[in-house]
């Protein structure tokens, strides 16, 4: 098999790994934030729920979390999900996990604004939505940042646990070709290109972070 084969296969697999990961992050970043707004709800039951799916969420693998998503309609209920139910599967698995991480990372965010600032908000007529969306958010966003890159980083690497689904995602060609052909260049191929994305993503948002300077702490 030649070099530009090769690459073509991996390329065609990336795009099922981009596709995980452009659903995770459009699923998981505003979820994680209902996930953190309901964790410091003054309602014990509420935030005791939130405290607990996010321990689960993060305290069991990921890959067991797809695996229930796959297969728990038949196991738990009988019922037999069509083929096509697999990448559904692995993009609920995905957006849950990354909620809880997620929302942990905005909590800690928005827990750091001063309290000040709700009550300068309060006295200039602002309503709580409002100070949310105008003035809290944007400092948040701006010290979030550094936290957020590390999660969808490590995002971009573990779409390679859909191979457990039997999706066909850049890794999963990778140990196709690999075992095919008895050699090691399809993992340093797509090592390489899981690498660039990586680069590329961090690069991003630090352009991002310094456009949101000019929010000082």
């Amino acid at each position: 098999m030649t070099l530009a084969t090769i690459m073509t296969l991996l390329a065609q697999g990336m795009v099922f790994t981009a596709e995980i990961f452009l659903i995770t992050i459009v699923g998981a970043l505003p979820l994680g934030v209902v996930v953190a707004l309901l964790r410091m709800s003054k309602c014990a039951p509420v935030a005791l729920a939130a405290r607990f799916y996010i321990s689960v969420m993060r305290g069991t693998p990921l890959m067991l979390q797809l695996m229930f998503w796959m297969f728990g309609p038949y196991y738990i209920f009988g019922i037999e999900m069509p083929p096509e139910w697999k990448f559904t599967a692995c993009a609920i698995g995905f957006i849950m996990n990354y909620a809880a991480y997620f929302g942990e990372i905005y909590r800690s965010g928005i827990q750091s604004i001063p309290q000040g600032q709700y009550e300068a908000a309060q006295v200039l007529g602002y309503s709580k939505p409002q100070t949310f969306v105008l003035i809290v958010l944007p400092q948040v966003i701006k010290r979030i940042i550094p936290a957020m890159s590390n999660e969808i980083i490590t995002l971009v690497k573990d779409t390679a646990l859909a191979f457990v689904l039997g999706i066909s995602e850049m890794f999963s060609v990778a140990k196709q070709i690999a075992a095919r052909e008895v050699s090691m260049l399809p993992y340093i191929i797509a090592a390489a290109i899981y690498w660039v994305v990586c680069m590329a993503i961090e690069m991003v948002l630090t352009r991002v972070e310094k456009r949101l300077s000019y929010y000082h702490d």
